[in-house]
C-alpha cells in the first residue's frame, strides 16, 4: 500500500512561498521593532531630561554640566556623570570595564535624580556601553569660536528649540559639540534610529529628527566609533542639517 506524500516539487513550492513570505514580513518586523527601541529610548531621554530642570531647580537656577568626565570636567560646574569612555573610545569595542562605567555613571550630579543604570543608554547600544548619551556642550560647557553658553535655566533662549540630550550612541569624552561660527560639524553627525537620532530640549519634551541630507547620514552611518572631525556639508540639504544642529545648539548662527 502506497502511502501520500508530498513530492519534492511540492516541498520547494512551500520553501518558495514561505521565503516571499519572510521576504516581505521581515522588514515590516523590523521597522516595529525599530520603533519600539526610539520609542524607549525617548523615554529614557525624556527622564533625564526631567532630571535636568530639577537639578536647576534645586540649584538656584544652575545647570549641571555638559563636560562628561573629560580633562574640563568640574570646570565648569558639577558634570552630569563623571568618566565612562576609555583610551581609544573612537574604535568599535574599546571602552571601559563595565562597573567603571557605573561608577562614572554614579559620579554624575544627575545620579540622585536617575537612579536606574539602564536609563542612561539607548536599547540599540553596542554591547558592553553602559552609556549612550550625551548633553550638548552649550549646556553650561565650553564656548566654541565664542560661542554663547547656557548657565541658568531661566536664560535658555526659546526652551522648547534648545537641545539638551542627544542620542550619541557611544561614551565619548566632553560633550557633544557643532561648530559656531563656521559651516562646519565638530563631532560628526548621529545616525542612530532609521536616518536619524533622538533629543531632549530644554523645556523636557523628546523629539526624533530625521536628517535630510544623503551625506549627513552616510557620515553617521560611517563614523559611529570612528572621529572624523569638523565634517562640512557640500549640498543645500546637508548644510540645512547643519544649521538644524547649530541653532538647537546655540540658538542662532554666529556667521
Amino acid at each position: 500500500m502506497r502511502t501520500k506524500a508530498f513530492t519534492l516539487i511540492e516541498l520547494l513550492v512551500v520553501i518558495s512561498v514561505i521565503a516571499v513570505l519572510m521576504a516581505i514580513l521581515m522588514p515590516a518586523l523590523n521597522r516595529a521593532r525599530e520603533q519600539g527601541k526610539r520609542a524607549v529610548c525617548l523615554s529614557n531621554l525624556r527622564q533625564l531630561g526631567l532630571s535636568f530642570i530639577l537639578y536647576a531647580d534645586d540649584n538656584d537656577d544652575r545647570l549641571v554640566s555638559s563636560e562628561a568626565g573629560g580633562p574640563w570636567a568640574n570646570l565648569y560646574g558639577e558634570p552630569w556623570v563623571g568618566m565612562t569612555w576609555a583610551p581609544g573610545w573612537q574604535q568599535q569595542g574599546v571602552h571601559l570595564p563595565q562597573s567603571e562605567q557605573i561608577e562614572g555613571i554614579k559620579a554624575g550630579s544627575l545620579w540622585p535624580y536617575v537612579k536606574e543604570i539602564n536609563l542612561y543608554k539607548c536599547p540599540t547600544g553596542y554591547r558592553g556601553e553602559m552609556l549612550t548619551y550625551a548633553m550638548l556642550i552649550s549646556i553650561n560647557g565650553r564656548s566654541i569660536e565664542g560661542s554663547p553658553v547656557f548657565k541658568k535655566r531661566m536664560l535658555i533662549p526659546h526652551p522648547a528649540r534648545r537641545l539638551v540630550f542627544i542620542d550619541e550612541g557611544l561614551a565619548s569624552p566632553d560633550a557633544y559639540a557643532v561648530m559656531y561660527k563656521t559651516k562646519t560639524w565638530w563631532d560628526q553627525p548621529v545616525t542612530r534610529h532609521g536616518d536619524g537620532t533622538n533629543f531632549c530640549f530644554a523645556d523636557g519634551h523628546t523629539s526624533y529628527h530625521k536628517w535630510k541630507a544623503i551625506e549627513t547620514i552616510k557620515s553617521g552611518r560611517d563614523n559611529v566609533h570612528t572621529f572624523v572631525e569638523k565634517f562640512a556639508p557640500t549640498t543645500d540639504e546637508g548644510l540645512e542639517d547643519l544649521q538644524w544642529m547649530q541653532k538647537g545648539s546655540w540658538g542662532k548662527l554666529g556667521y
